[in-house]
């Protein structure tokens, strides 16, 4: 159990893991429920796992890199069985000011990108990108009925 247990510490410390990720990882090694169990609690102990760490970084990454917003990480936090409280603290890393400028930036270049000519229906495929991309519906249609007005 040695052996899997620092193959475990590098696989954590190559970039941030949450529980579920390593115990995936740990059972497609073929280790038992036990193994499994004891090398988590080692992990988490010493420092390896820390679901609150893991949430901060996931929603800073997919919000500056992926342009994601809140919705969409919140979603894949939840699939990452990552606690409620761990989510909030993740979605804190967000800074208002910065997570608005980035979904006018967002509407404002796919508004370009689209070729219809028709404005309900332009208005409809923008709102349908943002609110896929994790941006809150009420966030969106403020933002793209200001844009299409001007």
């Amino acid at each position: 159990m040695d052996e899997q247990l620092e193959k475990a510490r590098k696989y954590c410390a190559y970039e941030e893991r949450c529980q579920q990720q390593v115990r995936d990882k740990l059972y497609d090694w073929e280790l038992h429920q036990k193994e499994v169990e004891q090398i988590i609690s080692q992990l988490i102990s010493e420092g390896f796992i820390n679901e609150e760490r893991f949430a901060r970084t996931f929603a800073r990454g997919k919000f500056r890199i992926k342009k994601w917003g809140r919705v969409k990480i919140k979603y894949e936090l939840k699939k990452h069985r990552i606690t409620d409280y761990c989510i909030k603290s993740g979605l804190q890393e967000i800074d208002e000011k910065e997570y608005m400028k980035t979904l006018q930036e967002s509407a404002e270049k796919k508004s370009k990108l689209i070729k219809e000519k028709h404005p309900l229906k332009k208005k409809y495929k923008l709102m349908t990108f943002l609110v896929g991309k994790g941006f809150e519906n009420d966030l969106v249609r403020s933002v793209v009925e200001k844009m299409l007005k001007k």
